[in-house]
């Protein structure tokens, strides 16, 4: 008597869910939701085609270099790195020395307190140091930036879908809103402040284009700094600061697959010696 029950109970449910369900796409089939200026004119971001994709990608430690110049020269003024010290940027390539150096002309000194007065004071930075936030707190970076808070970048790549390619593709997407999109849907006009880029998913950002001209920065390899290498370069070094050892790991996913290989192959061998002749 009670499996009855449950089971009319249980068919009382699926039959209700049911009717829900065909509701939901009858009213899909019948009154489609209006198209939306966001999902017709967004960009899917385009390959970047950085070194470091894929499952055998490594660092380019050239372009790694070139991207922490872009950054440094570009993007610091703005935008935190809070989880990146300065001698990881040994890593890159640079010698103590030279990330000593880098550390020292930081343009953004570390937030420190005088001990003679006990007030807020600032000091060099040194290699042991994390990289400074260009404002104080939160609230200052907001009134710097029409209420808008720029993110910290040093995971960006991991906190955004197709990571370094959506980094390099909306630096060098900045355009002037498409005459079709106005046309098509008059109330989408980029309201004051803001910036067309197809490849924000609202097709509006705050931020301004950051990388406005080639040129904007000299590479010190001769490398032409072209608005997209730029773009690139700082997608790159981007990316490292999110996975430093994005290398590491692929080796090491490497060095499992070849293991898992010969494992199976030695097992399939003894699989097949011990039961030999023997009918199964």
């Amino acid at each position: 008597m009670v499996r009855t029950i449950a089971l009319l109970i249980g068919a009382g449910f699926v039959f209700v869910l049911g009717i829900a369900l065909f509701g939901t796409i009858s009213t899909a089939i019948t009154d489609p939701a209006p198209e939306t200026a966001e999902h017709e004119f967004h960009l899917h971001p385009k390959d970047a085609e950085l070194s470091s994709a894929g499952l055998f990608g490594k660092f380019d430690r050239q372009q790694l270099q070139r991207g922490l110049k872009v950054y440094q020269e570009v993007c610091a003024a703005c935008h935190s790195l809070k989880y990146v010290s300065f001698r990881d940027f040994e890593q890159l390539g640079y010698s103590e020395g030279q990330v000593k150096a880098l550390a020292q002309a930081w343009p953004i000194e570390q937030p420190s307190v005088n001990p003679d007065t006990g007030e807020a004071a600032t000091r060099k930075n040194v290699a042991s140091d994390r990289i400074p936030s260009p404002y104080p707190n939160e609230v200052a970076a907001r009134a710097a930036n029409n209420n808008a808070l720029p993110p910290d970048l040093s995971l960006i790549t991991k906190a955004r879908h197709d990571g370094a390619n959506y980094v390099a593709s909306l630096l060098n997407g900045y355009q002037n809103q498409p005459a079709e999109l106005l046309r098509k849907f008059p109330d989408a006009k980029t309201p004051q402040g803001l910036h067309y880029n197809p490849y924000f998913a609202n097709l509006n950002i705050a931020m301004p284009p950051p990388i406005t001209a080639d040129g904007q920065v000299t590479y010190e390899d001769g490398t032409p700094a072209t608005r997209e290498q730029m773009s690139k370069d700082v997608s790159a070094f981007l990316a490292w600061t999110a996975e430093p050892n994005l290398e590491s790991r692929h080796a090491a996913g490497f060095a499992a697959v070849i293991f898992l290989a010969i494992f199976v192959f030695l097992t399939w061998g003894a699989y097949q010696n011990v039961w030999r002749g023997v009918k199964h």
